[in-house]
């Protein structure tokens, strides 16, 4: 597979069966591609300037969907491969990016010789894998020493806790079990569209423990407010609703 990440131009290495993710492709394609219509618009600054660091040799993302990350990491001057198992996405992905190397794997096999990045991105992608650790251990081996793992993931404080009413002012109320992993399956709708987000909470902890194991330690570490631009997310400036972190292959 030596070669394969660098080439340059779009292509698909199939793996596994068909994501989770699947069935929700153009529900996932309207809702993303929505300008301003979800977070990202408003959290995905603070990120790029705050965690990622200038582009280097080559730029591994896991967990691509659509490719919009993916796209604002070439922006910024990345030349990246990114990889997800939904097979719909990664063809929107290509269409979109016809110079991007689009992959179809699994976060926890994939398809790179050792350390041939220097950076990996994973942007509210570690808690949609079915193996996080796994994920965050893979990161580790396809990433050079000095090699930087950025990840933004739903605040585990926070994630799947709730507002006790719709006014700005009201309190926040945790969610019980923090220390558990738990399955999620939750439907939104949102000015029309709809998505159904699957995937898993993690503790604060359970990430930490992962970046020990695979060999990493924390750099840096944030917890981001929104633009101002954000009206509909002005409450979670008393509350975190993200964490973005950087760290560094020992």
């Amino acid at each position: 597979m030596s070669g394969t990440a660098g080439s340059g131009a779009a292509w698909f290495l199939t793996m596994g069966g068909e994501a989770e993710w699947e069935p929700e492709a153009e529900n996932w394609l309207r809702w993303a591609r929505t300008p301003g219509h979800d977070p990202y618009w408003y959290y995905r600054d603070s990120f790029f300037d705050l965690i990622v660091p200038a582009a280097g040799r080559r730029t591994l993302e896991i967990g691509c969907g659509e490719g919009r990350v993916a796209r604002d990491l070439a922006a910024r001057g990345h030349r990246v491969a990114a990889v997800d198992t939904a097979l719909s996405v990664l063809r929107y992905a290509q269409q979109e990016d016809l110079t991007g190397a689009y992959i179809g794997a699994e976060s926890r096999a994939l398809p790179f010789p050792d350390r041939c990045f220097d950076l990996v991105v994973t942007y509210n992608s570690l808690q949609v894998v079915d193996d996080m650790a796994a994920t965050v251990c893979e990161a580790g081996r396809v990433l050079d020493r000095g090699g930087a793992l950025c990840a933004c993931v739903a605040h585990p404080v926070t994630d799947l806790g709730h507002f006790s009413g719709n006014d700005a002012n009201r309190r926040f109320v945790m969610r019980r079990h923090y220390f558990d992993t738990r399955r999620v399956e939750d439907t939104v709708l949102l000015d029309g569209l709809t998505m159904t987000f699957r995937g898993w909470t993690h503790s604060l902890g359970h990430y930490a423990l992962a970046l020990q194991q695979a060999g990493f330690h924390i750099e840096a570490m944030r917890e981001p407010l929104p633009t101002n631009a954000a009206e509909r997310y002005e409450r979670w400036r008393g509350v975190p609703l993200f964490l973005h972190f950087r760290a560094i292959k020992s």
